[in-house]
């Protein structure tokens, strides 16, 4: 069996699948849990794979969330927040979140 040269299409992928082996690494959730997830966000997607990466992120958002506790519109809130920051960081700066130039209103 050949293994595909390069298995993402994009490098957001490999970051979501990345990032999806170090929490359950770190024991957010189980391997069973997160196969579960995967499976109800796959649904009828899974037959010809277009959306697979795109169900693997919505999966992982709703297992962090079920988890945390989080909501859909915290982490909106905080990815707005994140493009916020990234706006105001100078190039070649770490973007920090404190950057977010509307960060002092939402802590208030």
């Amino acid at each position: 069996m050949t293994r595909p040269e390069h298995p993402f299409d994009a490098p957001w992928q490999a970051q979501a699948f990345a990032l999806t082996l170090a929490l359950h690494e770190q024991g957010l959730f189980t391997w069973g849990e997160w196969t579960a997830a995967l499976s109800d966000a796959l649904g009828a997607d899974a037959q010809d794979g277009a959306m697979y990466y795109q169900c693997w992120v919505f999966a992982l958002e709703r297992l962090i969330d079920q988890k945390t506790g989080t909501t859909e519109a915290q982490r909106a809130n905080l990815a707005h927040a994140w493009r916020r920051a990234a706006q105001a960081t100078p190039h070649g700066e770490p973007i920090k979140l404190e950057n977010d130039p509307e960060a002092s209103l939402i802590c208030q």
